[in-house]
């Protein structure tokens, strides 16, 4: 019986342990090896600008629900959010995918980070699934769900808080942003000069 106590105590704290510090972290680190494998692809003089837009719109699609997580109590209306987003963000990858591999060779290393990043929020989705239930229910059933958005008590250390945001900005961010002025600038190289008169 005690083993047995011992066990569901220990379950969620692991869950949410591996949550915090192995699927975010993984995250990250999958994102900066895209953009590393679009760099050595030279996607600014292949697919350019309209993919890197598409890895822009992955990130935020990724993004906006790890911020809810973050922030606020985990109720029927973060669990909604959280699954449009993984619905979204499966949408854009296979659409990314499908218009790189028209455009320019997408490397098998490439092929297994973009494996890594699509089970990755899927592995959040479950596992924020599990630790919080009851939200998950109550979207389910008759239960009164709720959509209200509260901040998360006790929040979440502001160390944690902070190296995740700093994690975002430096390994995704910042590089995703630098692919697309990047892909811009190579854009503006190729249009024609106008000429007037």
């Amino acid at each position: 019986m005690a083993l047995a106590f011992a066990y569901t105590d220990i379950v969620p704290e692991l869950l949410r342990l591996a949550l915090m510090f192995l699927v975010v972290p993984v995250w990250l680190l999958a994102g900066l090896g895209d953009y590393l494998c679009h760099r050595a692809s030279r996607i600014e003089s292949t697919s350019g600008v309209r993919e890197s837009v598409l890895h822009i719109a992955q990130f935020i699609e990724a993004a906006v629900p790890l911020l809810a997580v973050l922030f606020l109590e985990v109720n029927a209306g973060v669990v909604l959010l959280m699954l449009v987003f993984l619905v979204l963000h499966q949408a854009t990858a296979v659409w990314d995918v499908r218009y790189a591999n028209d455009t320019r060779t997408v490397s098998s290393t490439e092929q297994h980070i973009h494996g890594v990043m699509e089970m990755v929020p899927f592995f959040a989705v479950l596992i924020v699934g599990i630790l919080d239930w009851p939200a998950v229910l109550s979207l389910l059933t008759d239960q009164a769900a709720t959509f209200v958005p509260q901040w998360k008590q006790p929040a979440l250390p502001v160390w944690y808080l902070a190296a995740v945001l700093a994690g975002a900005a430096v390994l995704a961010l910042g590089p995703y942003g630098e692919e697309l002025l990047r892909c811009l600038r190579a854009r503006r190289r190729l249009l024609p000069v106008r000429t007037y008169g």
